[in-house]
């Protein structure tokens, strides 16, 4: 479960601080799917990226299955990331310097897996996905 109260993001100081977000309270319950809408500059990026434990939040409170993200140090936003939170971004953000399945392999070799398992899941999910055989330049 995602539960947020009074979540506020700053940017600036003084005279040139935007409020991105402005006590932002909302409660997601598991396996509920949530669309995050509104005009450009209202502040969903800034939203999703405080969820996704990318940046941290001014003020306010945010806890991921009552657990308070807050008070989290940076290597242990850095596994939950890897092992709970997913991200689908606009563009690819891949690896340049290395192909689909290496890009995919990184990830579960960092979260722990086995290379030889990480390397035979990355091998047999496009096939069971349906995907056909991946190809990144």
């Amino acid at each position: 479960m995602i539960r947020v109260a009074g979540l506020t993001r700053v940017f600036g100081r003084g005279d040139a601080a935007v409020e991105a977000l402005r006590g932002v309270t909302l409660e997601i319950p598991e396996g509920d799917f949530v669309a995050i809408m509104g005009p450009s500059g209202s502040g969903k990026s800034t939203f999703l990226s405080i969820l996704g434990c990318l940046e941290r939040p001014t003020a306010g409170e945010y806890y991921l299955n009552d657990r308070d993200v807050n008070s989290l140090e940076d290597d242990e936003l850095a596994d939950l990331r890897n092992r709970r939170l997913g991200f689908v971004f606009q563009s690819y953000n891949l690896l340049p310097r290395h192909d689909v399945l290496r890009n995919v392999e990184i990830p579960l070799v960092y979260g722990g897996a086995p290379r030889g398992e990480a390397q035979r899941a990355c091998r047999d999910a496009p096939e069971t996905g349906g995907a056909g055989t991946p190809a990144h330049p």
